[in-house]
């Protein structure tokens, strides 16, 4: 089969949303405009130098059926769980959390450096690993690994793989690849993504031509923005004159019903209810 490059299916422009305990983001994912991205439930762009944005934070609170990953840039965030975990994540950090059959946590951000930067993303579990057993992979800034190539593209593999560089995160049911790429002036970026992932891009600063192909200069993109990309076997990315950063992110679709209600995602009706009685009666985690 000839390999096809991927062009852009869509562009969406983040919403300002109010989450936690007041916490200011902006949500491309879990929207009116976009609720879900099979298998991606939520996107969350959180960053701001005014205390007051963010530090009441998220307290404790449930999930069930997901997984959320937490990518910070800048500052640090504080959790806890039912589970007895505690600690903290800092700037180049990521935390990748299982929630299977039920957990409690909380992240509050700190006040350490005037500025707070990151990205949460969760991800949907299929139906045979919902009520799997909680678990975690922290993975600090420094065991990340680091790819760079002669035309000064610059990427972080958190999970999937780069020129035979494996990411930090492994064993994750979607399969996910999970780069962020620093693109130079006028720089070409290309990357294989297994044909029938969903992939997207979150553009966070910079432009660029998005979904170039042999019939296409692609779509001209500035952050911050999210770009839904059609099926195909590559993506390629221009960098304009000022450069372009971005997240991208690919992921094995479920094919599966979503029963959602709030931080609870499974299958059906019934399991929502199941989920939100184990809350009451003290029997969640």
């Amino acid at each position: 089969m000839t390999s096809q490059a991927r062009s852009v299916a869509t562009t969406i422009e983040p919403q300002r949303v109010s989450d936690g305990a007041g916490v200011k983001l902006k949500r491309s994912i879990a929207t009116a405009t976009l609720d879900y991205l099979d298998p991606f439930l939520l996107f969350d762009h959180f960053g701001s130098d005014n205390p007051d944005d963010y530090i009441a934070g998220f307290p404790m609170h449930p999930h069930r059926g997901i997984e959320t990953v937490t990518y910070m840039h800048a500052g640090v965030v504080e959790h806890r769980d039912s589970l007895g975990h505690a600690g903290s994540i800092a700037a180049g950090d990521v935390q990748w959390m299982t929630a299977g059959h039920g957990i409690l946590h909380e992240e509050m951000p700190q006040l350490r450096g005037g500025q707070l930067s990151g990205f949460q993303l969760w991800v949907n579990l299929p139906a045979k690993l919902k009520l799997t057993k909680p678990r975690y992979q922290e993975v600090a800034a420094k065991r990340i690994p680091e790819v760079g190539r002669e035309n000064g593209v610059h990427m972080r593999v958190i999970a999937g793989s780069v020129d035979g560089v494996r990411g930090a995160v492994k064993e994750i049911a979607a399969d996910p690849t999970y780069l962020d790429v620093c693109m130079p002036a006028d720089a070409v970026f290309r990357q294989a993504i297994p044909r029938g992932h969903t992939a997207f891009a979150y553009v966070y600063e910079g432009e660029g031509q998005f979904g170039v192909n042999t019939k296409s200069v692609g779509t001209n993109v500035r952050g911050p923005k999210l770009v839904v990309f059609t099926d195909g076997d590559t993506v390629e990315i221009g960098a304009a004159p000022a450069g372009v950063k971005f997240l991208l992110i690919s992921g094995q679709p479920l094919h599966e019903p979503v029963a959602r209600y709030g931080p609870f995602v499974m299958n059906t009706a019934e399991e929502i209810q199941q989920a939100l009685m184990d809350l009451r009666n003290g029997t969640f985690v």
